[in-house]
């Protein structure tokens, strides 16, 4: 016999009545119930005791073929936490390795755009709509990605509509760009697909420095210059895309750090790791003047 689970709500009641245990314990959300897509795609909550959080919606990298669900996942949710932030790490869908090793997205469907966006929507859909049980106020939710899940939320700020679109979007180190000539065309076929990765028309469609218009939500952007996967004039591109439209924005370019440092404490450099501090004094500035920065970098 099926067994349901118990509700949201009663399992964060239960979950308080148990203060020695942290609530980043709660169990990852299905936010795609009874649809073909559950099998791929879940948001895990990393929550706060209390109500009216500012949550982000954290999108790790990949190339758009798999995710890196530690350094630019599970450490930037708990350090978010640290500093008195509710997180959501989402798996969206990708290609997958399989995909990525042989191509079969030449004859088949697959897994490629738009099926990443459309998790993303969903997920600050779902978070919106289930704001009270997490703690969270609806109004306040932004998002957060890196590399490919970089493209993925500046995408959300510039190709959503405005209903669904982030409070605030921060993308580190993100591929930007879809065209030559400092695509990253790795992450390019991976969105696009085998089939339609050639597609002029959809290549400027997702070229998120072409999407920009002035009802963009605030960019914080982040990126190095000794980038060696995602050329760092993508970012550049955004930069003078969002300047151009006068959209409120930070862009930080540090000359060393590389790539896929998300929030380590050990990888990249000390100059690029600066970038969380930056980021938690940018959102107090912008969005939570009442908001008291720890000392957690």
């Amino acid at each position: 016999m099926h067994k349901r689970r118990p509700s949201i709500s009663l399992r964060l009641r239960l979950l308080a009545l148990l203060p020695t245990l942290p609530l980043l314990l709660l169990a990852r959300v299905d936010i795609w119930t009874d649809s073909a897509s559950r099998p791929t795609v879940w948001m895990t909550p990393y929550l706060l005791k209390g109500e009216g959080h500012t949550a982000v919606v954290v999108c790790p990298g990949g190339s758009y073929f798999w995710h890196d669900m530690k350094a630019e996942g599970d450490e930037v949710a708990r350090w978010l936490n640290r500093n008195g932030i509710t997180a959501f790490v989402l798996k969206y869908r990708t290609g997958g390795t399989t995909a990525f090793v042989c191509r079969y997205r030449h004859v088949v469907r697959g897994r490629r755009y738009p099926d990443p966006q459309d998790d993303l929507r969903q997920a600050l859909r779902y978070i919106r709509a289930h704001a009270a049980d997490y703690g969270v106020d609806p109004l306040r939710i932004g998002v957060m990605g890196f590399s490919a899940g970089g493209h993925l939320v500046l995408s959300a700020a510039t190709l959503f509509d405005p209903s669904d679109r982030p409070l605030f979007t921060a993308a580190i180190y993100p591929v930007v760009t879809m065209t030559a000539p400092c695509v990253h065309e790795r992450s390019r076929r991976g969105l696009l697909g085998d089939s339609q990765k050639n597609d002029e028309a959809l290549r400027r469609r997702l070229s998120m420095e072409q999407q920009v218009s002035a009802d963009c939500p605030p960019v914080f952007l982040v990126n190095c210059k000794d980038d060696p996967v995602v050329d760092w004039h993508n970012s550049l591109l955004m930069d003078s895309a969002l300047t151009a439209n006068s959209v409120t924005h930070q862009y930080l370019l540090y000359e060393s750090g590389g790539h896929g440092f998300g929030a380590s404490e050990t990888k990249g450099t000390s100059e690029c790791r600066r970038w969380k501090a930056e980021f938690l004094r940018w959102f107090t500035d912008s969005f939570q003047p009442s908001f008291s920065q720890t000392t957690d970098p």
